[in-house]
């Protein structure tokens, strides 16, 4: 069951006065508590909660405006709670009544809210924001759809990136050693419930490969001869402990897994990881589907960008679109793909929330495909791609144009590179798929709400 008061409602307290705490009412986070449309985000966030069942939740209020002050600061969720019972201009922000030196909720809220938010209800806060900037968009209502179809107008700007996941990166001894290390600890556990039906504890000579493990992951210089070596050591451990494990479970019998869901689940990702490990022994290679990087982590997958310094990633691919200094994500795969399937989607994204496609499309060369080059060509919209062909004569001001278009398709790229560098869109801390998704998008709705608040009062 949720409370809230909608933002418009007249309070009496000691913050209805700013000067009574003598708080400066230029502040930005006084600014920004003023320009948001609280009522509609707290309209969505009800939507993930019942409204007339269970125990009163936290006010809607603090734990949106709590979610961006975490990404705006780039906060972990305690310091987060610390920051606001210390800040009386971000308890304003929250909407509170008086200040509360205490922190308002438990920091164990937090993951739950992003379970339960989604990255549906963010992206709709974020569209919220585009528009209350743009007052062509008719008061932030979308357009209708029997509206007559309007000229092109404006630019789009697309590009991918990787929102890589805070993991450590992988190799196949590392995780080898990590399954053989969670199956010893399930043994444990199971010995204990078995301990009168057998008569010894299965044998997982887990000292000795302790010992092997270190003394080929601490060498400076490892030849794939002892690397080898190490490696089908280690996963014959693995296998033996996985054969111990399903006797042991099949001593114990009943229907349901006798240890908690988090053993059962790890033990569902080691064995895939056993079996993609010895297929890729096996056959002396590298590469399998859907390869598993991260024990705790199932839903990574590695993905080769070809950058300078990191040719392989680890995390999501974000299909993105920039429009006026505001970015929306499209596509947000865990697996690899070719991005330049985005760029009719963004198109037809586009044209939703303004009414109308774009004029121009900056993309990169990969976006240039024919299929691509033909929909542009039918929909009126010109794309930065070099024409096929014989090139046709063009005159010194249209290079000059169309170089100074290619060259705008920067703007992305730097906000992409701000994302990751000033709001940590590469070290997604989230652990479940969904609460990953959920942070993401919680990023790029705190930059644009950065754009937003810039835009109106020049400060955030």
């Amino acid at each position: 069951m949720l409370r809230y008061h909608s933002q418009y409602q007249t309070q009496i307290n000691e913050f209805s006065n700013l000067y009574n705490l003598q708080l400066n009412p230029q502040n930005r986070w006084i600014q920004l508590g003023h320009l948001l449309p609280w009522d509609q985000m707290v309209g969505r966030y009800k939507q993930s909660f019942s409204s007339g069942k269970g125990a009163p939740a936290v006010n809607p209020r603090w734990m949106i405006g709590a979610l961006i002050i975490k990404h705006k600061m780039n906060l972990t969720d305690e310091q987060t709670l610390l920051a606001i019972s210390e800040n009386p201009y971000m308890q304003f922000f929250l909407g509170l009544q008086t200040f509360c030196p205490e922190p308002l909720f438990s920091e164990s809220l937090f993951a739950e809210v992003r379970k339960r938010l989604g990255r549906d209800t963010i992206e709709t806060f974020n569209e919220l924001i585009i528009r209350a900037s743009h007052p062509e968009l008719g008061g932030g209502q979308p357009p209708s759809e029997d509206a007559e179809p309007a000229d092109n107008k404006g630019k789009l700007k697309i590009d991918a990136t990787v929102a890589d996941q805070y993991i450590r990166y992988p190799n196949d001894l590392s995780l080898v050693n990590e399954a053989r290390l969670k199956t010893e600890a399930i043994i444990d556990q199971l010995w204990e419930m078995t301990r009168d039906q057998l008569s010894a504890k299965p044998r997982t000579y887990r000292r000795v490969a302790h010992k092997r493990y270190l003394g080929e992951a601490k060498k400076k210089r490892k030849s794939r001869t002892s690397i080898r070596k190490t490696l089908r050591y280690l996963l014959n451990c693995v296998r033996r402990n996985l054969g111990h494990i399903d006797q042991m479970l099949d001593l114990i019998g009943g229907q349901a897994f006798p240890l908690d869901y988090k053993y059962q689940r790890q033990l569902w990702v080691i064995h895939t990881l056993y079996t993609q490990q010895r297929g890729m022994y096996d056959e002396r290679s590298r590469r399998c589907s859907d390869r598993i990087v991260s024990i705790s982590q199932p839903h990574v997958r590695p993905i080769v960008r070809g950058k300078q310094g990191t040719p392989v990633e680890f995390g999501s691919k974000l299909g993105l679109s920039l429009t006026g200094g505001y970015m929306t994500t499209h596509t947000l795969s865990w697996d690899a793909y070719n991005e330049s399937s985005d760029l009719q989607g963004q198109a037809e994204a586009y044209k939703l929330l303004f009414g109308y496609y774009p004029e121009l499309i900056q993309a990169d060369k990969i976006y240039a495909t024919n299929a691509n080059r033909s929909w542009c060509s039918k929909h009126g919209i010109r794309l930065t791609a070099v024409p096929k062909g014989r090139p046709p004569k063009r005159t010194a001001r249209q290079k000059r144009r169309e170089r100074k278009e290619y060259a705008e398709r920067n703007h992305i790229e730097g906000r992409i590179g701000n994302g990751k560098q000033a709001y940590s869109l590469n070290q997604i801390k989230a652990k479940l798929r969904e609460t990953s998704e959920t942070w993401i998008a919680l990023t790029i709705f705190v930059m644009n709400l950065s754009v937003f608040a810039t835009n109106l009062n020049g400060t955030f």
